[in-house]
């Protein structure tokens, strides 16, 4: 097998070996996350857009009020933000300033320092992951932690639950990905054949 060229990121830089679909997930658990959570960003896109040109429409046309809407924008936008991120963490796209990957020429420095910004990250995300998950917590069981008086929206009456769940879930598939980009750069730090 000859050998396929990688980009900065780990990606297939234009050659006959890579993969069409470079993003496309390699094994069945990542098929149906990546798809499911791809499915629910469409999903709250369009429904983000239908609501809100609704609201438009009602304000500005009728001169009424759609009562209430806001809180299913801010539903939908919590699952649209923090799935998203989850899949944002397992394309390697989000925002950074990785300095080491620019900069640095490939060696066990580069290596070493791209594995203590990985580390760095899978442990800030599971700190956010376990606060994410008392956030959920909060809501599901109250204040009180009894299951009473459940926190939910003024008008609808939407548990606020529905929206921490999706700050709770996006933020464990984040820290998943992340580790596996902590696991892929071990491997190449430790892996890396001398000569």
């Amino acid at each position: 097998m000859s050998d396929i060229k990688l980009g900065p990121d780990n990606a297939c830089v234009s050659s006959p070996e890579c993969p069409s679909d470079l993003n496309a997930p390699s094994n069945l658990f990542d098929r149906i996350v990546i798809n499911t959570f791809s499915i629910v960003c469409f999903l709250c896109t369009v429904s983000l857009t239908l609501i809100i040109c609704v609201a438009t429409f009602f304000r500005y046309i009728l001169e009424g009020n759609l009562y209430g809407y806001e809180e299913w924008v801010k539903l939908l936008a919590f699952w649209l933000y923090f799935i998203g991120a989850a899949i944002g963490a397992y394309n390697r796209t989000h925002v950074s300033a990785d300095l080491v990957n620019a900069y640095l020429p490939d060696g066990k420095v580069k290596d070493s320092l791209t594995v203590l910004k990985n580390f760095i990250t899978v442990c800030v995300a599971a700190l956010f992951a376990w606060y994410g998950y008392d956030f959920f917590m909060f809501g599901y069981q109250g204040p009180l932690g009894t299951g009473i008086a459940i926190p939910k929206t003024s008008v609808w009456r939407i548990s606020l639950w529905v929206g921490y769940l999706s700050v709770f879930l996006g933020l464990v598939f984040m820290v998943y990905y992340f580790a596996r980009d902590l696991v892929i750069s071990l491997r190449d730090l430790f892996g890396r054949k001398k000569g």
